[in-house]
Parts: C-alpha cells; sequence; structure tokens
C-alpha cells in the first residue's frame, strides 16, 4: 500500500516479473492520496481485490503462495500474522517463497509498533539535520526519501534472495525497515560523527539560484577547472578571497550572497546560454512534465514510454525494460486470477458472494 510495496515492485515488473496486487476490498489507500503516484507505481500489474478478514480467502492466499516467488507486504509489524499472510504460514503452501515484509521501524526493536510517515523515519534518520543550501536551512526533499528508497532497497534484497534460493532452493523472510533506509543513507552522506560539519557536503558555487525572470537555475561548481571557467565569464569573482575551493568555503557567506546577486541580473535564458557555452555544469529547475515534453536527452534514450518514466538501465544497447500494462482498476483482473488459480466457476461465485472477493 501507500508507496514503499507499491515502488519495489514496480521495479520489479518494469524489469519483467509478473505482479499480483492483492488489494482489500475498498482499494489501496493510494488510490485516493496521491492518485498520479498510485498510478505511476502500479502499471505492468494486475489486480485482485481480497477481503483477508474473510475466512473463505484463505484458500485464495494459499494457492497465490503455492504460485508465487515472492510475496511483499507491508502492515505494521503484527498484522500480517493476524491475517495469516506471515512469511511462517505462507511458507507452509511454499517452502521456496521469498517473503519480504516492509515496516516503517522493522519487525523487532522498541520502536516496531509506533506509527509513521516518510517525512519522520527521515527526520529520526539524521537526513533533516543538515541543509541541502549554503544559506538556506534545512528542507524537506518533494521526493519520499525513505519510503522510495527503502522501496529500492527492497527490490534489491529480493533480487538476491532470488539469486540465493536458484543455488540452496530456499525461500527467505525479509525484514527491511524505510527508518534504517533513510538512516543509511543520511549515514553514507555524513557519517556517523556527532561533531560532524554540518556544511561539509554543499559547496556555495553548486546551489540553487533565482534568476531574473523568476526561473532556478542550479549552478553546479565542484572541480577548479569549472570555477575558472565561471570566473573567466562572469565578473566580480576574481579576489583572492575566492581563489581557491578553502577560501571559497571561508568566505561562502559572502560568496553565495555575491552569486545571489549576481544570478537575479539575467534570465534563465541568457544564463543558460553563456553557462553552455563556457563548459560549466548547470540545469534550470523544471518540473517532471516539463523535462519529458523537452529535453531531448531523455528522448535520446527513450526514457518515456505511454506516458510513464520507464526504468533507467540500459541492457545490452537496449531499455532493459517494457510497459506491458496500464494502471488496473480495483479488482479488475480478480476472475482472471481466480481462474488461473484454479478456481471454477461455482467456487467464484462463493467467493463473490461470501464478499470475499470483490471484481
Amino acid at each position: 500500500m501507500f508507496v514503499p510495496g507499491p515502488f519495489c515492485s514496480s521495479i520489479l515488473a518494469d524489469l519483467g516479473a509478473e505482479v499480483i496486487k492483492v488489494e482489500a476490498p475498498r482499494g489501496d489507500p493510494g488510490r485516493g492520496y496521491v492518485p498520479v503516484q498510485f498510478a505511476t507505481e502500479n502499471r505492468n500489474k494486475r489486480s485482485i481485490a481480497v477481503d483477508l478478514k474473510s475466512a473463505a480467502s484463505a484458500a485464495i492466499i494459499e494457492r497465490l503462495a503455492k504460485k508465487a516467488d515472492v510475496a511483499i507486504e507491508g502492515f505494521r509489524p503484527g498484522v500480517a500474522k493476524r491475517l495469516s499472510i506471515d512469511h511462517e504460514t505462507l511458507r507452509q503452501a511454499n517452502p521456496r517463497l521469498i517473503c519480504c515484509s516492509i515496516s516503517g521501524y522493522g519487525q523487532g526493536g522498541p520502536w516496531r509498533e509506533r506509527p509513521g510517515h516518510d517525512v519522520n523515519y527521515v527526520a529520526a534518520a539524521g537526513a533533516l539535520a543538515f541543509p541541502g543550501q549554503w544559506l538556506n536551512p534545512p528542507a524537506r526533499s518533494s521526493l519520499p526519501i525513505a519510503d522510495m528508497g527503502g522501496g529500492a532497497f527492497a527490490a534489491i534484497a529480493i533480487v538476491s534472495a532470488l539469486h540465493r534460493r536458484e543455488r540452496s532452493g530456499e525461500g527467505a523472510s525479509l525484514d527491511l525497515s524505510l527508518f534504517e533506509s533513510a538512516f543509511f543513507w543520511a549515514a553514507m552522506r555524513h557519517g556517523l560523527d556527532p561533531a560532524a560539519d554540518p556544511k561539509a557536503h554543499i559547496f556555495p558555487v553548486n546551489d540553487v539560484f533565482e534568476t531574473k525572470d523568476g526561473r532556478r537555475l542550479t549552478l553546479g561548481i565542484l572541480e577548479e577547472h569549472f570555477w575558472q571557467n565561471f570566473v573567466r565569464c562572469v565578473p566580480g569573482f576574481e579576489s583572492d578571497e575566492f581563489s581557491t575551493d578553502a577560501k571559497r568555503r571561508a568566505n561562502g557567506d559572502a560568496l553565495s550572497r555575491r552569486l545571489k546577486e549576481v544570478f537575479l541580473s539575467r534570465t534563465a535564458r541568457e544564463w543558460s546560454a553563456l553557462l553552455e557555452e563556457n563548459d560549466i555544469p548547470f540545469d534550470a529547475c523544471v518540473t517532471p512534465g516539463e523535462a519529458a515534453a523537452g529535453n531531448a536527452q531523455l528522448g535520446a534514450r527513450k526514457a518515456v514510454e505511454k506516458g510513464f518514466a520507464t526504468f533507467p538501465v540500459w541492457a545490452d544497447g537496449r531499455r532493459g525494460a517494457s510497459l506491458r500494462r496500464g494502471v488496473p482498476k480495483l479488482g479488475e483482473h480478480s476472475r482472471e486470477i481466480l481462474v488461473e488459480l484454479g478456481f471454477d466457476d461455482a467456487e467464484i461465485s462463493d467467493f463473490i458472494r461470501q464478499k470475499a472477493v470483490v471484481t
């Protein structure tokens, strides 16, 4: 539900897995919360709507478990067991099954039942302690870092477990914490020293600036030769106080303010022409829709297909992923999947009559 599990399984679906989305009769809450993200994360899937609280659903879950290679669930710890979809129960039907449980804080520990969402995990992990810009305070990203990072980690762990199973024949029980996913990223970026420099990871010349026409541009200078290129084409930065990286950092506040003032002197189009011509790393801040519509690089790389962004890896000279189907309606494939599982028309009618399944 929501983001982590659907994002994880969308990666696997893009890479060729047949993904069956098992939804409650009321549907994944994500259908209503952020419909656009629900659509992007649930393309390439089929939907079966099952009431897991109905005793009649046990037969359906058992056959799904027998057929599947992987089962993913995103409930709070303990809920899967109460619904009889936990690893211990499902492995009775299929000992080779790989079960991945995605939860906020993990299946164990004092925080295991604590409620939370992405902003909570990111804050507790240390990812909101340090700023992303030289003069601005820490700010939240528009991307759900823990949710999407955790979903990606889950996909990696699942593929690894499948690889291990090919050698050992054994299934696996995977326990992924979204909080720890954010912590892993934050620790990779900032280390674990409590006295870490809060600006060690940012640079005054590697930042976001507003232009004369109200647009925003990113300047991506790290290497010295790019700074020299900038100084040659933009007057006012030749002084000794900005002559080395160490001096630019020591005088970072003054430099950042001067850059802010200078960027306001030209439009985004004017800056883009100047920076492009002088081999200086930059890019405009655009929406994904603007990028999809006007970015020649994305077009050349075939990064958009049928209105969706495609998996960002090429294999053997071509896109390794494909969009085989659109976004499923709630329970759109319930009957189709039940037939594939071996249930006859009478049994399917009984499931529907008992409200164990919605079509």
